[in-house]
């Protein structure tokens, strides 16, 4: 999916920016959050809190946007979501999260939220 992305795209969502994550709320309504996330291989990666309302919205339906803007420059990633609890997927996610923005704290109800891109739409000059 990265390949989908020009070099600008890619370092837009290299730098220290963060995102609105849109999930499916119970009562029908889109859930949105403000999130840090990473893209790694065409898999954007949100690490958080098992028990959140995001991460019950995606276990009830998998549906999930994540989208960045920084002035007119604006990228939305669309797919299918899960949640990973298996430690070596949140190390990852942690050390993916570190390098873009800060070493996370610690947290042991952490778990990932990974969403398997179907589909980036994107202001001119960040596709490739």
């Amino acid at each position: 999916m990265t390949t989908e992305l020009s070099d600008a795209g890619l370092e837009f969502v290299s730098d220290r920016h963060l995102a609105m994550l849109s999930t499916m709320a119970r009562d029908g309504a889109i859930h949105q959050i403000a999130v840090g996330f990473t893209l790694h291989d065409g898999v954007v990666r949100i690490i958080t809190s098992d028990g959140t309302q995001k991460v019950r919205n995606i276990e009830r339906d998998g549906r999930a946007t994540v989208g960045q803007v920084d002035g007119r420059r604006w990228i939305s990633f669309v797919g299918s979501a899960v949640i990973e609890r298996d430690r070596a997927d949140i190390t990852l996610a942690e050390n993916l999260y570190a390098a873009r923005y800060r070493q996370p704290q610690p947290n042991p109800k952490r778990v990932v939220i990974r969403i398997d891109v179907d589909r980036v739409l994107a202001s001119v000059g960040l596709r490739a």
